[in-house]
């Protein structure tokens, strides 16, 4: 595959971990009317010292400039090595505590890293990426891996996301041990595993549930499919030194890079559940539904065990089936009188359960299904018999309920993309296609369809069915049922039914056309999406196609994604732990797209032209991070920067997409290698 980059212009300066004491004025407070303080707390000296050796002290307190506060310090702050017994951490004014609660390991490098907990009191600034460090023998590790974690499937930032590694470099390890060293992601996604050896380590980040430091089959993960050896490089480093009166002069000093800092991990759930049978019922006399705690691809075999006539026989032989698209959701309308009538049900079902190995086998129960008619509906019946008499006194016998299938045809306004949808309230049992019948208006008369041709829908196929049908586009159509059309498995048909719409117009629609660049013959799927960042229209792109279509689009405005659809199902596939498997890579269009009625666009799109983490437009962002005082959010200016098919190119004029200005002050971001692994460009 070719690149994929991710911007650090976010990442928090190693400047700012242990050992780093800036100066400062003393100030209790600010003048009445005065700046505003937008400063985070800064570090001044702790107890032990960052970086000191041989300590032998289980409590450890650092003092800062100015008053303090922690948030959600019991999830934020971390420990390596993990402890087993999570240390207490408080502050109180410009003093923080943490005192360990397990003993700490001989001739071990030990790092407190408490991301984004600390902040000021007053004005809530916050201290990113800080952490302390010391060694309890005579010395410290001093190296580090940086990098970034998204959501595989909607590149949202992964916000306290738990990033370890393995020095063992077994595929298992994640599954067993526990991780040697650790960081939590912060609200931007990134994260900086500090204070390691020298040698070869497995990345994985884990959203660990059960505070265990390493991954269950069920908790959301990431992996690289590559090992890395962290290194360091001398660079110069350029500061802004200010004198008395306010003028400034640079001085250049040599600092150490700390390598890699680009790792890219993108998060995914194997969407693993133990299977067992969730709940079964009857709701209805003539229904019966079984629900099971994971998807499937198998069906239960179920049969009559005794209480109705056919002992032994199969479900299939006696109901109809409606499931849904994973086979964990079951629903039989039972056809049987018989069975029907019967107010128990005793059913023997075998059926595939995930046992102790979490393996699954094939396992035996018997299910009880009862059904007792509603008090209310008992109620009514009595008092219908109580007044139905002859003039002698006589009970008169109730004349039997007549009932109707139900019938629903077409919309108010038909989509020229869609097929004709006819929708029932029970299963079929029998259509009559000479009796139903689609018009089209022509001045004063109805001109005959085309014979309709109905088949099941994929979606719903016992309830629904559909036709394809060549709209005319504004025609107005009819479309009607004689009686007797449709017959129902219970034996009841449809009243005569009638309904009228309208096609929609041509004009009422918008279409584009994205000139695709980047995909390297790989298929892929293009999503329109929602203001919600959901899915609302979808093109397949073939391999080798650099350009789709999406027609027949509601005006309105949108938002882009592409998913690299390296199996060709047509959807975005997760990924497996167990295969090495990484999940379906996803691409997003960085600017909003005003579609409007009646237009047609062309929009260019490289996939690669942006870093990852800064294409997925703000606006649609769940996991925003959080703004500072009179910080203004990126969707307000994204107003004012849209895109226009009036005017693609902005207010400037100028493509937003090409490689210069701003985007050409962003470092290189990563690619695949040819292993599949994300390298540094």
């Amino acid at each position: 595959m070719a690149r994929r980059k991710f911007s650090f212009m976010h990442l928090p300066l190693a400047a700012m971990t242990a050992g780093l004491i800036l100066s400062a004025c003393a100030s209790i407070g600010r003048p009445e009317g005065g700046p505003r303080d937008e400063d985070p707390p800064v570090f001044v000296s702790s107890n032990p010292a960052p970086g000191a050796v041989n300590v032998d002290r289980t409590r450890l307190t650092a003092y800062f400039d100015e008053n303090i506060q922690l948030e959600d310090a019991f999830t934020k702050v971390v420990v390596s090595p993990a402890q087993k017994q999570p240390p207490s951490v408080s502050a109180n004014g410009k003093r923080l505590s943490v005192e360990f609660r397990d003993t700490l390991l001989p001739n071990t490098t030990y790092t407190i890293d408490f991301a984004d907990a600390i902040k000021d009191l007053n004005e809530g600034n916050i201290l990113d990426g800080f952490a302390l460090d010391f060694s309890t023998g005579p010395e410290i590790d001093t190296l580090r891996i940086s990098g970034m974690v998204l959501q595989a499937e909607n590149l949202e930032p992964a916000q306290g996301m738990l990033v370890g590694v393995y020095s063992n470099l077994s595929d298992t390890a994640i599954t067993t041990l526990p991780f040697e060293r650790i960081a939590r992601t912060n609200q931007y996604g990134q994260f900086t595993i500090r204070n390691l050896k020298p040698g070869t380590y497995r990345v994985y980040a884990v959203n660990d549930v059960n505070r265990d430091y390493h991954w269950d089959r069920s908790e959301d993960v990431a992996f690289i499919d590559y090992t890395v050896s962290p290194t360091t490089e001398l660079i110069e480093v350029s500061d802004t030194l200010w004198a008395a009166d306010r003028s400034d002069s640079i001085h250049v000093r040599q600092g150490i890079r700390y390598l890699p800092n680009d790792v890219l991990l993108t998060w995914f759930n194997e969407n693993y559940s133990a299977q067992y049978l969730k709940d079964y019922k009857r709701p209805e006399r003539h229904k019966i539904t079984v629900n099971f705690g994971a998807q499937s691809d198998t069906l239960p075999e179920i049969h009559i065990v005794s209480g109705t006539p056919g002992v032994g026989r199969e479900i299939s032989e006696w109901a109809r089936l409606k499931v849904n698209a994973t086979r964990d959701s079951l629903e039989y309308w039972m056809t049987d009188s018989s069975v029907i009538s019967a107010d128990s049900l005793m059913l023997s079902m075998r059926y595939l359960k995930t046992d102790t190995t979490e393996n699954l086998t094939w396992t035996t129960d018997t299910l009880k299904f009862f059904f007792r008619e509603p008090k209310q509906a008992m109620k009514k019946k009595e008092e219908k018999k109580e007044v139905r008499v002859d003039s002698l006194g006589d009970t008169i016998p109730e004349p039997p309920v007549l009932t109707f299938l139900t019938v629903k045809a077409g919309s108010g306004s038909q989509d020229l993309n869609r097929p004709l949808v006819i929708e029932y309230n029970q299963p079929l049992m029998s259509l009559d296609t000479a009796a139903i019948h689609l018009e089209m208006q022509e001045d004063t008369l109805w001109i005959p369809v085309r014979e309709l041709k109905l088949r099941p829908d994929s979606l719903n196929p016992l309830l629904r069915s559909v036709a394809d049908v060549q709209w005319t586009p504004g025609a107005k159509y009819r479309f009607t049922a004689d009686s007797l059309a449709f017959m129902g498995i219970y034996n009841q048909w449809n009243k005569p039914y009638k309904t009228e719409f309208s096609a929609r117009q041509l004009e009422d629609y918008s279409s584009i056309k994205f000139q695709l660049a980047g995909l390297d013959s790989v298929a892929a799927v293009v999503e329109l999406l929602s203001s919600s960042d959901a899915p609302v229209y979808r093109a397949a792109v073939g391999p080798g196609e650099t350009e789709v279509v999406l027609k027949y689009l509601n005006p309105g405005a949108y938002y882009a994604r592409v998913i690299l659809d390296s199996n060709g199902n047509g959807k975005w596939d997760t990924g497996s732990i167990s295969d090495s498997l990484q999940p379906e890579e996803v691409y997003y269009f960085p600017k909003k797209l005003n579609l409007k009625k009646n237009w047609d666009i062309e929009q260019p799109w490289d996939i690669f032209e942006l870093p990852i983490d800064l294409q997925k437009p703000y606006a649609i962002k769940k996991n925003r991070p959080k703004l500072k005082r009179g910080e203004k959010a990126p969707e307000e200016e994204e107003e004012e920067d849209e895109y226009d098919p009036m005017n693609p190119f902005g207010n400037e004029n100028r493509n937003p997409f090409d490689n210069k200005g701003s985007n050409s002050r962003r470092p290189g971001g990563i690619r695949p290698s040819n292993t599949g692994g994300l390298m540094r460009r």
